[in-house]
């Protein structure tokens, strides 16, 4: 795991320095504290790349950037390919030599046979540059998950790229331009979605994507789909193939098992993340199965029973032999802060990534390598929210009466409760979405503001720049990705392809190469993610009861109590904080003159929203949390002079 940057520049255009390439590179320093490297080509058309290592696999002679036999070609690589040894053994029947025993000279090779279509022999997560001296052509490329980042900004004829925008931050010039759509789209979603980035011309290489930047010109192409929709030409029919239940159990073990053998393949330590949920669970017992001595497994809690699952951890550590760590921490969100801030690069407001920067930290201390159960929920409708998709899909088949009664905003009068999950609160806003079309009613019931709040938050100067931007067109592009399956399998292929690369998997990776610690997630192994695309909904989901084929297959992994708890979630006491210890930070930040002065939201409204939670008349707290990452943002890579370089202890909160 690695951290990676780098140009690309035609003739006239202005080459970047070995300079500059040092401090880009320098910046990702925690993802990759083992070893640097840097290759120049500056004749003519030239291209520079720099590298970062955290070292994993073939510890003495992996250095980068890496070349082919005749340096023709060079590589600089971020990820973990899990089928190395099967593409070494292949390539070198074809005549390739190699001289280290790394994943990475395989993509070294397999771009030579294969050019840019090398990425759809590749099993795992990776996000690379290629300089092709022959071609004078740079490829960019990212894995199908979109577990690994990319960003990239084309100016005149140079494109540059790294694992982290604060890296291309610091290359000369670099122009630090609010986009103002990405705020509109980062206040729905609680993150910049892809391609967007929150600063004008820079943007994110999408997942399953590559980028061939060639005589001055960029092209972007995607080169693989989740399977949730036949191919071109066949029926509807072909996405679930006639196998019987216990068939899919059989292949889902089989696969599951082989994509945990894939990811035991390490040269340093390794471990799982537990948190006694379903999927970490899966996973861990899977590597037990394979392993001749206990697993390190870990876990974190906090004080507030309500976020706190490490009994359950406990008690699947138990059950399947590990060795178990656990922590319990009380969250410093004055020592945090800067660190979520500076790492996370764009505002980006999911909360948990507090609990997950506190897990990566403590599970560092131990291993380099985690195993976790991300994509669990997504591929197996496992969110509750799934079950109130499939519930408004039967109001939909309803009488037009009814359905007017259903929706009738009498039921708005009726109190909300104070808690972010009030089961009242969940309620109503059901309801209130049930007359909408499924795919907005679907984005209202998981966006942190809904259009009309944001409206009602944003200066008219604001709204007016942004003129018809429609922030929910990311989800309903995704929702046209597949037309022909039922609405609930359409809506987790759209999770699949929207929430959980942009925040799940962007959480981890951040989080994780914090600390320098490496995190591989065998459920968004291709086999598996395709196998659960081609799956029947009523495997995943029977009932009340989402994972349904999970729990059946690996019910011998599983606790009694832990295939029947209910799903808690990996968060954070954000609406106690704020009503709290947090209260006069919030206060001070959101209602400072800068905060007034960059023009984006009304101060009542602001207002309204703090007042209403502080008096537990409503839980805004995930709005709150969005509006105070959002101005932090903006106090460090936008006030300062000089975008930060490393991580700085404090963001001042106050003039």
């Amino acid at each position: 795991m690695c951290g990676i940057a780098g140009a690309a520049w035609i003739a006239d255009a202005a080459p970047l320095s070995p300079a500059t390439l040092e401090r880009m590179i320098s910046a990702l320093a925690h993802r990759g504290p083992d070893d640097s490297g840097t290759f120049f080509r500056a004749e003519g058309r030239g291209a520079a790349l720099g590298f970062r290592r955290l070292s994993i696999i073939d510890l003495s002679t992996g250095h980068q950037p890496l070349a082919n036999e005749d340096e023709s070609v060079w590589i600089v690589f971020n990820g973990e390919i899990y089928n190395y040894r099967e593409l070494r053994t292949d390539l070198e029947t074809r005549g390739h030599r190699f001289r280290t025993n790394t994943d990475t000279e395989c993509i070294v090779h397999l771009y030579e046979e294969l050019g840019p279509d090398c990425v759809n022999r590749l099993r795992g997560m990776f996000a690379f540059a290629i300089w092709d001296d022959r071609q004078q052509r740079l490829l960019l490329a990212r894995d199908r998950a979109g577990k690994k980042p990319l960003i990239y900004r084309l100016n005149h004829g140079q494109l540059t790229f790294a694992s982290e925008l604060k890296s291309l931050l610091l290359v000369p010039g670099a122009p630090r331009r609010l986009n103002r759509r990405a705020i509109d789209s980062y206040l729905c979603y609680q993150y910049v979605p892809y391609p967007d980035c929150i600063l004008e011309g820079y943007q994110k290489l999408p997942p399953a994507h590559v980028a061939v930047f060639e005589n001055g010109q960029l092209t972007v192409r995607r080169y693989w789909r989740p399977p949730y929709e036949p191919e071109t030409g066949s029926s509807a029919s072909s996405t679930k193939p006639s196998f019987s239940a216990d068939q899919w159990r059989q292949k889902l073990r089989r696969t599951l098992t082989e994509a945990v053998r894939l990811r035991m393949r390490s040269d340093v330590p390794l471990g799982a993340f537990l948190s006694g949920g379903i999927d970490s669970t899966i996973i861990t017992g899977l590597m037990q199965e394979q392993s001749t001595r206990p697993v390190h497994t870990f876990s974190i809690g906090f004080p507030i029973k309500e976020f706190d699952e490490r009994s359950y951890a406990r008690e699947a550590a138990k059950h399947l032999g590990t060795e178990h760590h656990e922590l319990i921490v009380t969250p410093n969100a004055l020592e945090i802060l800067p660190k979520l801030i500076w790492h996370y690069d764009e505002p980006f407001a999911d909360s948990s990534a507090i609990p997950t920067m506190y897990l990566s930290e403590m599970t560092r201390q131990h291993v380099t390598v985690a195993l976790s159960g991300d994509g669990g929920d997504e591929l197996f409708a496992g969110y509750t929210r799934y079950l109130a998709v499939k519930l408004a899909s039967r109001f939909d088949r309803l009488p037009g009466p009814l359905r007017r009664l259903i929706t009738s905003k009498l039921w708005q009068r009726l109190p909300s409760g104070a808690g972010h999950r009030s089961l009242l609160r969940r309620g109503k806003r059901f309801l209130d979405a049930l007359g909408e079309s499924p795919e907005k009613r679907y984005l209202r019931w998981t966006g942190i503001f809904e259009e009309s709040k944001r409206r009602e938050l944003y200066r008219p100067e604001f709204a007016a720049e942004l003129g018809g931007f429609d922030a929910g067109e990311f989800l309903t592009q995704a929702y046209a990705e597949c037309p022909s399956r039922d609405f609930t399998t359409r809506t987790t292929c759209t999770d699949v392809l929207t929430y959980l690369p942009c925040d799940i998997l962007t959480k981890v990776d951040i989080a994780s190469m914090a600390y320098s610690l490496e995190c591989r997630s065998p459920f968004l192994d291709q086999e598996v993610m395709e196998l659960a695309a081609q799956m029947p909904i009523e495997l995943k989901l029977r009932g009340n009861q989402g994972k349904q084929i999970l729990l059946d297959t690996f019910a011998d992994l599983l606790p009694p109590s832990i295939q029947r708890r209910r799903k808690m979630g990996f968060g954070v006491p954000l609406a106690n904080w704020f009503r709290g210890e947090l209260q006069p930070l919030l206060r001070d930040v959101l209602f400072d003159s800068r905060t007034h002065a960059r023009g984006l939201f009304e101060p009542s409204a602001v207002q309204r929203l703090f007042d209403e939670h502080v008096q537990s008349k409503n839980d805004h707290s995930h709005r709150l949390w969005a509006l105070l990452c959002l101005e932090f943002w903006q106090r460090l890579f936008l006030d300062a002079a000089e975008p930060p370089a490393s991580c700085p202890s404090t963001i001042r909160t106050s003039p």
